[in-house]
């Protein structure tokens, strides 16, 4: 036999083997493979229910729950089905908001992103920067103001709705019911500052209402979470530890119109006192709202305008 025969024997063989050896190697990880599966006796465990925010909660969890569940806080979402905490608010919490007027450029970005998250109407406003020159020429310079709800401690608008549809929340935020309302103005005349107005498409009163919907969520209010220089400020004021408290307790601070005997809620760095006691108006008049809203001037005219004089 020759040498050529003899190595063409040995190839084939090695094959063979090798043949051999797969068909065996695979029959053992198929046994490896039977044997990891569960037995008739041994159930398999429930697959895992996966979850993201946007997604249908109602097969995984209680409605209004899955902000809680995707972020593991003890906060819920703005609905009557979360034990009621749209009306009732946060108990043992008290908001506020501190707002720099060292760090305002009065770029209005606060009044836009209220206009789109509250639905806000032309022409009203629930929170606006008014542009203001102090002094008298040649020592005059520019301020700027922002205006809001201030939430105050003790509101004169709840006091004065005939309708109680008005009211306000253990954790402090002053809510509207639209339902109740009827428009009488009432309340937006006892404001002190200016902060309510008639709603021209609904005909109820309106304001900011530190944008409770985002807020029962454990999200910021609108103006707070796009205000460029950082000038807004949102917190519990009843929590020492709050960033925002530990400002209001260690710097002086100022509230409008503190005479009013409101307590606003809304603290400011750096008010002067021209603003202070004389802050400018909402820039519509009440009579112009009114009539806005289909109703005749008559007892609604006011004759007085609320825009400031700071020269």
């Amino acid at each position: 036999m020759t040498d050529d025969s003899n190595e063409i024997r040995r190839i084939a063989g090695r094959r063979t083997f090798l043949r051999g050896l797969g068909g065996g190697g695979a029959a053992a990880v198929a046994a490896v493979a039977a044997a990891a599966l569960p037995t008739k006796a041994e159930a398999a465990p429930a697959p895992v229910a996966e979850f993201s925010l946007g997604l249908d909660p109602t097969s995984i969890t209680p409605a209004g729950q899955d902000y809680e569940i995707a972020h593991d806080r003890s906060v819920y979402a703005y609905t009557i089905k979360d034990g009621a905490l749209a009306r009732e608010g946060f108990a043992g919490k008290r908001w506020g908001m501190l707002i720099d007027l060292r760090k305002c450029i009065g770029c209005q970005a606060c009044t836009v992103a209220c206009k789109f998250e509250n639905n806000v109407p032309e022409g009203v406003f629930r929170t606006w920067v008014p542009d203001v020159e102090l002094g008298t020429y040649p020592d005059t310079r520019r301020a700027f103001l922002p205006r809001l709800c201030n939430h105050c401690e003790r509101p004169s608008c709840i006091e004065v709705c005939p309708a109680g549809a008005t009211w306000q929340r253990q954790d402090g935020i002053v809510e509207i019911d639209y339902d109740r309302c009827w428009g009488c103005g009432a309340c937006v005349n006892a404001c002190p500052y200016d902060a309510r107005f008639i709603d021209p498409v609904t005909k109820t009163a309106n304001k900011c209402t530190f944008c409770s919907q985002r807020v029962d969520q454990g999200l910021l209010p609108a103006c707070v979470e796009t205000c460029v220089g950082g000038a807004r400020q949102f917190g519990d004021l009843n929590d020492p530890n709050d960033p925002m408290t530990r400002q209001v307790l260690t710097e002086p601070v100022q509230q409008l119109k503190p005479y009013t005997g409101n307590e606003p809620r809304v603290y400011y760095i750096g008010l002067t006192t021209e603003l202070q006691n004389n802050p400018p108006g909402n820039p519509t008049l009440w009579s112009v709202e009114q009539t806005d809203a289909g109703r005749p001037e008559g007892q609604w005219s006011i004759s007085v305008s609320k825009e400031a004089s700071h020269v």
